[in-house]
C-alpha cells in the first residue's frame, strides 16, 4: 500500500540519516572485521527494515516496488554489506511466501521475517546450476508425509544466519528442466542439514555466502510452499524478476555515493596550481557519472511505478538490472581513476567500493542472462 507524501518523506529521510550517521561511519570496520555490529542489525529491526516489502497485515510495511526503490537509493550510498544483512528477507528469501504461500505458512513466518527475528535465505544457485537454474540436482522425494531432501546449494547468501531456507528442489526426478521444481519452506535447524565455511570474497566483506548440505534432511509435507509440486521455477523467476529492481535501486545509490564523494575529492585535490575538477577531461568523466547514474535512477523508478499499477515489467526489469549493474561498474571505475592513486589505497574505500560493486553484474542473474530475457522477450512479443 503507497504511503503518503508526508510519511514517504519522513521514512527516506531516517533512512538517509541511519547511513550517514550510523553505517558510513563503520564501513572500514565492517570490511575490516568481515560482521555488520549486532547492535546495527537491531536498530535495522527497530526502523522496519526487515519487513519493507512484507504486507502489512503480516507485520511489514507494506511498502510500493517504487517506495523501496527510493530506500534502496538511500541505502546505496553504504557499504551494500549493510543492505545484504537485511536484503534476503526483504526480496528472495521472503518473497515466494508473499507470492505464493499458503495462508497457514503465511502466518507463521512472514511477522517472524518482517521483525528479524527470523532470517530467510533463497537456496536456489548449486555447484552445476547458476545461470542454467532449470537444470538443479538437488532432490526432494516424498516419502510418505514428508519429503527427504538431498543435494547441495552454494553460494547462498546469509545462510550462516538463516531460520529459514527457500528451497528450490527436484520433486520428479524423471521430469527434466523446470517443470519437475518444486519450492519449499525448509526449516534450517532441520537435521541433515550443514553449512560450508563461510566463502572469502573479493568484495561487500560483512555480507556472507556459503554452501547448504542436505543429507536425507527430513521435512513434514506441509513445508511444500503453495499446493502444488512442480511450481517452484516460476515462483524462483517471479522472485528473482521483483529482486532485480531492488538491485538496480542499490546499484544507483552506490553510483550517486561514487560520484558525490568524486566531485568532493576533484574539488579540493589540486595539481597544477589548481583544483583537478578544473580540468576538462576530469569533468568529462563526473559528467559520465551523473549523465549514467541519473539515466538508471529513472529507469528503475519508471519500471517499479509499471510494477506498482499492475503491468508485466519482465522486460524492464532485466534492462534495469542490465544497465544500472554495467552502469555502477562503470563509475566505480572512474572513481578510482578520479581519485588516482587515493582511489588504489585502501584509506579512502574507493577501491573497497570498486570491488564490492563488481557482484552486481552477477549474482540474480548475470548480465549475460538479462540481455537474453530482453532479446527473447522481444522477439516473442514480436511472434505474437
Amino acid at each position: 500500500m503507497a504511503l503518503d507524501q508526508e510519511t514517504r518523506e519522513q521514512l527516506i529521510s531516517s533512512i538517509r540519516r541511519f547511513v550517514d550517521e550510523r553505517l558510513r561511519p563503520l564501513e572500514a570496520q565492517v570490511s575490516e572485521k568481515d560482521e555488520v555490529p549486532e547492535d546495527v542489525v537491531q536498530e535495522m529491526r527497530e526502523l522496519g527494515l526487515f519487513g519493507l516489502s512484507i504486507p502489512e497485515e503480516h507485520g511489514g510495511l507494506g511498502l510500493s516496488m517504487e517506495e523501496e526503490c527510493l530506500l534502496m537509493f538511500e541505502m546505496g550510498r553504504t557499504s551494500p554489506a549493510f543492505r545484504s544483512v537485511f536484503g534476503t528477507n526483504v526480496g528472495i528469501g521472503s518473497q515466494g511466501i508473499v507470492m505464493h504461500g499458503r495462508p497457514d505458512q503465511k502466518e507463521e513466518w512472514l511477522p517472524k521475517l518482517a521483525s528479524g527475528e527470523v532470517i530467510a535465505s533463497f537456496a536456489l544457485t548449486e555447484p552445476e546450476a547458476g545461470s542454467d537454474a532449470a537444470s538443479l540436482r538437488t532432490t526432494a522425494i516424498k516419502d510418505g508425509d514428508h519429503y527427504v531432501i538431498n543435494g547441495t546449494k552454494r553460494y547462498i547468501t546469509n545462510a550462516n544466519r538463516a531460520g529459514i531456507f527457500t528451497l528450490m528442489a527436484r520433486t520428479d526426478p524423471a521430469t527434466p528442466g523446470a517443470k519437475g521444481v518444486s519450492a519449499f519452506i525448509v526449516p534450517a535447524d532441520t537435521p541433515g542439514i550443514t553449512l560450508g565455511k563461510p566463502d572469502k570474497k573479493m568484495g561487500q566483506q560483512g555480507a556472507h555466502i556459503c554452501d547448504v548440505i542436505f543429507e536425507d534432511a527430513r521435512i513434514p509435507a506441509s513445508c511444500l510452499l503453495g499446493d502444488k509440486e512442480g511450481k517452484g521455477f516460476v515462483t524462483a523467476m517471479q522472485v528473482l524478476e521483483r529482486g532485480r529492481l531492488h538491485i538496480s535501486a542499490i546499484c544507483v545509490g552506490v553510483a550517486e555515493r561514487l560520484l558525490e564523494d568524486s566531485v568532493q575529492y576533484a574539488a579540493e585535490r589540486k595539481q597544477f596550481g589548481t583544483a583537478i575538477g578544473e580540468h576538462q577531461l576530469v569533468q568529462a568523466m563526473l559528467a559520465d557519472c551523473k549523465t549514467e547514474a541519473y539515466a538508471a535512477r529513472c529507469m528503475v523508478l519508471d519500471a517499479a511505478r509499471r510494477r506498482d499499477l499492475g503491468e508485466n515489467v519482465g522486460t524492464e526489469s532485466s534492462c534495469c538490472k542490465y544497465f544500472a549493474s554495467e552502469m555502477v561498474g562503470r563509475v566505480a571505475d572512474k572513481a578510482v581513476q578520479i581519485f588516482g592513486g587515493a582511489g588504489y589505497v585502501a584509506d579512502y574505500g574507493i577501491e573497497r567500493f570498486y570491488r564490492d560493486v563488481r557482484i552486481f553484474r552477477i549474482y540474480e542473474g548475470t548480465s549475460q542472462i538479462q540481455q537474453m530475457i530482453i532479446g527473447r522477450n522481444l522477439v516473442r512479443e514480436a511472434q505474437q
